[in-house]
């Protein structure tokens, strides 16, 4: 499996942010994808998730009422809508896919938010 993100950049605080990750190869055995995020000087950690299957969904809860995964399953491809950026949320973006035969990752997307 192999996964490709897009839609990083720089946004003001306030702003909002959709990140794309489309994925390519044995999709099929994908149980469930994710975005985890890291800063500089911190450990990745997991922003949100989704199963493939029933859509189930989590989230940090420093993200939570602001940020919002999907799946387009016939794209194979999931969504991270970012809204009222803060600061804080500065860090690269991987996505993250597990499944049967293993788990992926992304090559991360860099989110810049100014104050």
């Amino acid at each position: 499996v192999q996964l490709v993100e897009s839609g990083g950049g720089l946004v003001q605080a306030g702003g909002s942010l959709r990140l794309s990750c489309a994925a390519s190869g044995s999709t099929f055995s994908l149980n469930v994808m994710a975005w985890y995020r890291q800063a500089p000087g911190n450990q990745r950690e997991e922003v949100a998730g989704i199963t493939t299957e029933s859509g189930f969904t989590n989230y940090a809860d420093s993200v939570k009422g602001r940020f919002t995964i999907s799946r387009d399953n016939a794209k194979n491809t999931v969504y991270l809508q970012m809204n009222s950026l803060k600061p804080e949320d500065t860090a690269v973006y991987y996505c993250h896919a597990a499944g049967f035969f293993g788990s992926y990752w992304g090559q991360g997307t860099q989110v810049t938010v100014s104050s």
